[in-house]
């Protein structure tokens, strides 16, 4: 049976990064995929200036990414970026009227809602409540989307994140034999994305490692920009069999499973009734 699934993001990239893999399964599999994302990305760190057209280009690449995963609809809220503050990837002057993280969550999530109901979406994908590693914009993707999922009525509520744990372990291993950036402090991840125990779905999606890359590569704008090495251009850089290793597996939690839950699939437990 077909079934629906939306995604929601707060920036254009971040569906690469978190979800691709999930999303490219579930289009070949015949389920109808919609991304939903809140902002254009307009402050992100970038070489292109920030504004209008730095949005421009994000928004392109965003269609880009999305025809690769074989998403059916690509829906954008239009909120501003709020950014992360000078210095760490965003700007430092005021923040825009319509920042997403100054929306009024009760409004945005009727806008999600909306969009959901529409779709007689089946699951919505979020973040956790910490938004990953705290950006202020997937903060406020988890408030709203918990909320509209409420409206909606939308049966499954995934949170998509990263096994903290490994992530750890992999990141403290590196440090014995690379030197990070100043600014970059190992603990800060003590209280980013889940601990294991936390996780109820891990997604093998390994047969999808290029259809994710090519996700990932589509989002040029985010592999240049700044004095150092950019996230995304590092993963590109990364051997396809060691690529496949690292990001074969997609991590979500859902909160009204039982604890030690271990699912493998986004639409387990999804009653026959709902589709």
């Amino acid at each position: 049976m077909a079934r629906t699934a939306v995604f929601f993001h707060a920036h254009p990239d971040d569906e690469a990064l978190l979800t691709a893999g999930t999303m490219a399964m579930l289009a070949s599999e015949g389920h109808r995929v919609v991304l939903v994302v809140a902002t254009a990305g307009e402050r992100g760190l970038a070489d292109l200036p920030h504004g209008d057209e730095l949005a421009e280009a994000r928004t392109a690449e965003l269609y880009e990414s999305a025809a690769a995963l074989g998403v059916a609809r690509v829906v954008l809220l239009g909120y501003g970026d709020s950014g992360l503050g000078e210095g760490e990837g965003g700007v430092g002057d005021e923040r825009a009227e319509n920042a997403f993280i100054d929306a009024d969550i009760e409004e945005a999530a009727q806008r999600l809602a909306a969009v959901l109901k529409e779709e007689s979406a089946d699951l919505l994908t979020i973040y956790d409540p910490a938004g990953g590693y705290g950006h202020p914009d997937h903060v406020q993707v988890y408030r709203v989307g918990q909320r509209a999922a409420d409206i909606a009525g939308t049966p499954i509520l995934l949170e998509a994140t990263v096994n903290r744990d490994p992530l750890l372990k992999g990141l403290r291993l590196a440090q014995r034999f690379y030197r990070f950036p100043p600014e970059f402090d190992v603990r800060s991840f003590e209280r980013a994305y889940s601990p294991g125990e936390d996780i109820t779905h891990r997604v093998n999606v390994r047969r999808f490692a290029k259809v994710k890359r090519a996700s990932m590569a589509a989002h040029a704008s985010q592999a240049t920009g700044g004095d150092s090495d950019r996230t995304l251009a590092v993963m590109l850089r990364i051997p396809g069999p060691l690529y496949r290793l690292i990001f074969g597996t997609e991590w979500y939690v859902r909160r009204d499973l039982p604890p030690g839950a271990r699912r493998t699939h986004p639409f387990d437990d999804l009653p026959e009734e709902t589709g």
